[in-house]
C-alpha cells in the first residue's frame, strides 16, 4: 500500500513539473511575441520620392534608355528619353516605376516595359519649426518613418509657457508649386484631453519642407 501511495506520489510529482515546464514555455513564448510586436511609436512606411532626390531608373532588356543621377526637379518630375517629364514626387518607388511604365506605353514606345526605379541619393528630409517652442529650428526626418506633427512638437521639446499650441500653422508647397495652409491643434493631445479633434490635429502626418509655427498666446 505504502509503495502504491509512494509511485502515486512520484507520479503527480512528476505531471505538476511537466505542467509547469510548459506552462513555463508558453510564458517564455509569450513574452518574446511580446517583444516582437514592439515597434517605434513612429509608423515605418514605404519610402516616398522627394523633391531632391537622385534617382535611377532602368528598364528590363532596354539598356540605351537607362537612367541615372536623374534628379528630382522642383516640379516633382524627372526628365527621361524620349518620354520626356514624368512626375514622380510623392510616389514610392514601384508607384513611380508604375508611372514610368504607362508613359512608355501610352508613347506607344515600348510595349510591356519593366521599370525598377532606385534611391541614388536622398534628398535631406527637412522640416522647420519655428515660434514658441522650446528649441525651433530644423528637425530631420528618417527616410522610411512617417512623422505627425505632434512628433515634431516633441523632438523641439514642447511648446514654451507663451504658446498658443491649440492653432499650430502647418505650411506646406504642393505639388503644383502653391500653399497651403493647415491649423492644427496639437497642445490637446499633449495634455492628454479628450476632444473630437485631437487624434485628427495631432497625427496630422508631416512631410519634407513643411514649416511649422507656433503662435503666442492672445492674452
Amino acid at each position: 500500500m505504502k509503495t502504491r501511495l509512494c509511485h502515486s506520489a512520484w507520479i503527480a510529482l512528476l505531471a505538476f513539473a511537466v505542467i509547469g515546464a510548459a506552462g513555463s514555455s508558453t510564458l517564455v513564448a509569450a513574452s518574446a511575441k511580446t517583444l516582437a510586436n514592439r515597434t517605434d511609436d513612429k509608423k515605418v512606411v514605404p519610402y516616398r520620392i522627394t523633391r531632391g532626390d537622385i534617382l535611377s531608373v532602368s528598364i528590363f532588356g532596354e539598356t540605351d534608355l537607362a537612367a541615372g543621377n536623374k534628379r528630382v526637379e522642383a516640379r516633382g518630375t524627372i526628365n527621361l528619353t524620349l518620354i520626356g517629364d514624368v512626375r514622380v514626387y510623392g510616389l514610392t518607388l514601384s508607384d513611380a516605376a508604375r508611372a514610368i511604365e504607362a508613359a512608355y506605353r501610352d508613347g506607344r514606345i515600348l510595349r510591356n516595359p519593366e521599370v525598377t526605379v532606385t534611391v541614388e541619393t536622398y534628398s535631406p528630409r527637412v522640416i522647420t519649426v519655428l515660434g514658441k517652442v522650446k528649441y525651433p529650428g530644423r528637425v530631420d526626418l528618417p527616410p522610411e518613418q512617417q512623422w505627425t506633427i505632434k512628433d515634431v512638437i516633441t523632438k523641439v521639446g514642447g511648446f514654451d509657457d507663451t504658446a498658443r499650441g491649440t492653432a499650430v500653422k502647418l505650411t506646406r508647397t504642393l505639388p503644383d508649386g502653391s500653399s497651403k495652409v493647415y491649423t492644427l491643434d496639437v497642445q490637446s493631445a499633449l495634455l492628454g484631453k479628450d476632444r473630437a479633434t485631437t487624434s485628427t490635429d495631432a497625427s496630422f502626418p508631416v512631410e519634407p519642407d513643411d514649416t511649422i509655427y507656433v503662435p503666442e498666446k492672445i492674452i
